[in-house]
């Protein structure tokens, strides 16, 4: 095993962590500051149902907390691209590349897509659930055997 090997898994986890804070964060911009109401507002005013703001709340939260644990990271990290891509084509996109600009551009949401697909090929890295329950299901196969 090389140093590359022994310490890929360390920065797979700062990435995870990093990931699922940035879309607890959003989630919790929507609640707390926006409020779940003035988000489907918002969302109407994109021409989407409204009702689909609770969904994406969800899914940031949820998906955010389960990033942050390790758990399932892979699929996780792919299931929230929709949300990003979304959010460019919809929000961002015509605000130009950078995110500065008024109405904040694509260049944000873009780094989220790349960072979420290097997530998605590293997979959970260290100090993951899925890790420790890989391992406790391993030790009871091994019992069983």
């Amino acid at each position: 095993m090389t140093h590359a090997d022994n310490t890929s898994a360390y920065g797979a986890s700062i990435l995870r962590t990093a990931l699922g804070t940035m879309f607890i964060a959003h989630a919790l911009l929507k609640i707390l500051v926006f409020t779940p109401a003035g988000t489907a507002g918002f969302f109407a005013s994109l021409g989407l149902p409204g009702f689909l703001a609770y969904p994406t709340i969800a899914a940031e939260l949820v998906g955010g907390m389960l990033l942050l644990v390790g758990y399932q990271t892979r699929w996780v990290a792919l299931a929230l691209i929709p949300i990003l891509v979304g959010s460019i084509v919809l929000v961002h996109g015509a605000s130009g590349w950078q995110f500065s600009n008024e109405g904040g551009g694509w260049e944000y949401p873009l780094f989220l897509i790349a960072a979420s697909l290097a997530q998605a090929f590293l997979g959970d890295g260290a100090f993951s659930l899925s890790a420790r329950l890989g391992k406790r299901e391993t030790r009871a196969a091994q019992k069983t055997a």
